[in-house]
């Protein structure tokens, strides 16, 4: 049995058998030999060390806790062997086997070559693009739509930075071994002592030392306190609104979710508009505003706190993947949604009324006293519950237009509509609508209010009333009438002071016959139709002459009828029949412009 040796390699903390051990440390010393001489020797080895360190991490991820001498063996073959690595000073030659080998990319943040995080610079190696063609889009997102904020946020928080020399290789994708490793730091070493050979010291020199021992060291610390103050404040405000708003959208998540378990009021009105339950509604949304606000906050405790470890790439990733799922089923739920109302169709009702062209045709809305209190209440839509208990959509959403007809006979047109997802839906949700009007004596009584069941949920149901009008009628609007008319005021304009106003349905308008004329000379000046007011005087005294009648007709057991004939010679009342019980005969009874003359025929 082998011994085992606790070693430390990159920061980290391995179990390996004796040989394995050995054999590792004798290629450190090959390595160090072969590099006696290059410049960074330090840090080359401190990056091959990290390196190898990972190797050994991804090769005992499993239930194997102990390094063997065969995982070294595999390890020192993928990093290479320091003899086939001198690198000169002009060019190092690359392994044979490197040339045949595939280049794999990781993405990371490029901060040596960044403007603000490294981000697109990163994008940029990975992608194999320039930079500059992602920073010009990122402009166009910040200025157009303005996502591109939001975006680079979460990105410069998933995104490591490539700090160390194999990072660096990796962005890149150059294999990581000892040539590549060497060569990079040499780089870096030349790229730096380039810019100290470039420097006129001693032009510069003198004023340098003098500048900076009197406020060299004073003004760099006030300006990092100054930015350090700066960065601790946008922390604090991140972390204070990041911590509010993910409260808020948990405690509507729980909210939400109770609210599935119980019955509330507002349970019929979530329900008419999506079949989803409404704790996956707000688990969805929950995701997909929580998961920004809670890289915000992150990035907030990271402001304020320096050395704060991250939460983990396959923490990052995962949080990335749900925000995009949620994001996507909101849409397609908001797509579906919208898709009810994407078309619109009708039915349409007519009916005939009977109307005396002598007559004066009442219109008056009535409204129902279960569902409100006054004619003039009224709602878009609400669910109740009618007299059967049964749940049901309630609506004012109901118009009336007025319109001159070339028929003889006037006419009522109701119009049903509502919206579907497709025209068959939508015909079928306005046939299931329940609405009432009846026509009683000269009166047309129209509901001012719609009902439908609440299963058929509510796609905006209205119903639009047509009532079409022969020239020369007459029609007198109750003041109901004023919250619904649509009547285009050119054609008919409804005066709303006052429902004594009489109106006749003439060729190219409805003329108002008893209306104070704005049109006059002086003001206040009204005009009446006295032809008018005397036929409706007639119509009134002969319809109550002929009740009366009628009543005593009834009570005496007289089995006639009677006729009323009111003209510039006063009022005739003529009666027609069979006698009574007692063999009387039917009276004519004649008034004239003095009086009541009342005499038998």
């Amino acid at each position: 049995m082998n011994k085992t040796v606790n070693i430390n390699l990159g920061g980290m903390f391995f179990h390996i058998d004796e040989d394995a051990y050995q054999k590792l440390n004798r290629y450190f010393e090959a390595v160090k030999r072969s590099l006696s001489n290059s410049t960074g020797k330090d840090e080359i080895m401190k990056d091959i060390e990290m390196r190898i360190a990972e190797l050994l991490t991804e090769k005992n991820r499993g239930e194997k806790q102990v390094v063997g001498l065969k995982d070294v063996e595999e390890i020192i073959t993928v990093m290479g062997q320091p003899e086939d690595y001198r690198i000169d000073d002009e060019e190092a030659a690359e392994p044979a086997y490197n040339s045949s080998r595939r280049r794999t990319k990781k993405l990371y943040r490029d901060k040596d070559n960044s403007m603000v995080g490294g981000v697109l610079a990163g994008f940029g190696h990975y992608l194999g693009i320039d930079p500059l063609w992602l920073r010009i889009i990122m402009v166009i997102l910040l200025l157009g739509f303005g996502t591109g904020f939001l975006i680079y946020i979460i990105l410069w928080i998933l995104m490591p930075a490539a700090i160390t020399t194999t990072e660096k290789l990796e962005m890149t994708g150059e294999p990581v071994t000892i040539s590549n490793i060497e060569k990079k730091v040499r780089q870096e070493f030349d790229t730096i002592s380039e810019k100290f050979k470039n420097v006129d010291y001693d032009k510069f020199g003198n004023q340098a030392r003098n500048a900076g021992e009197r406020i060299g060291s004073s003004l760099s610390d006030v300006l990092l306190k100054i930015f350090s103050i700066f960065g601790k404040l946008i922390g604090a405000f991140l972390v204070v609104v990041a911590s509010a708003t993910l409260a808020s959208l948990v405690i509507g998540f729980i909210t939400a979710g109770s609210f599935s378990m119980v019955d509330f009021p507002w349970q019929s009105y979530i329900d008419n508009f999506t079949d989803v339950p409404l704790w996956i509604v707000g688990m969805l949304i929950l995701i997909a505003i929580g998961i920004p606000f809670f890289f915000l906050l992150i990035l907030g405790l990271k402001l304020l706190i320096t050395n704060m470890k991250s939460i983990g790439n396959p923490a990052k990733y995962t949080l990335l993947a749900l925000w995009i799922i949620s994001i996507g089923t909101l849409v397609a739920l908001g797509l579906q949604q919208a898709t009810e109302v994407a078309f619109d169709a009708k039915v349409v009702q007519k009916q005939k009324i009977d109307l005396n062209p002598k007559d004066t045709l009442q219109i008056k809305f009535t409204y129902n006293d279960y569902f409100a209190k006054s004619i003039y209440d009224r709602e878009d839509f609400l669910f109740a519950q009618d007299s059967a208990k049964t749940m049901v959509i309630y609506s004012n959403n109901v118009t009336l237009r007025i319109l001159k007809t070339d028929e003889k006979t006037p006419y009522i047109q109701i119009e049903k509509k509502a919206e579907g997802k497709s025209f068959a839906a939508a015909r079928e949700r306005a046939e299931k609508i329940n609405y009432g009007y009846k026509f009683k004596g000269n009166q047309l009584l129209l509901d001012n209010y719609l009902l439908t069941d609440s299963k058929n949920k509510y796609r905006h149901q209205k119903v639009e009333i047509f009532l079409y009008l022969p020239e020369g009628t007459y029609f007198k609007p109750d003041m109901t009438v004023q919250n619904y008319d649509h009547t285009d005021n050119g054609f008919f304009d409804l005066w709303f002071d006052s429902d004594i106003y009489i109106y006749q349905m003439q060729s190219s308008q409805v003329k108002c016959l008893n209306c104070a004329d704005v049109h006059g000379e002086g003001e206040g000046e009204v005009w009446v139709d006295e032809e008018q007011i005397a036929r409706e005087a007639e119509q009134e005294a002969r319809l109550e002459v002929e009740r009366e009648m009628q009543r005593q007709n009834i009570q005496n057991g007289q089995n006639s009828s009677t006729t009323v004939t009111i003209n510039d010679k006063g009022v005739q009342i003529k009666k027609e029949g069979t006698e009574g019980p007692q063999g009387n005969k039917p009276k004519g009874l004649k008034m004239d412009k003095n009086g009541v003359i009342i005499k038998n025929n």
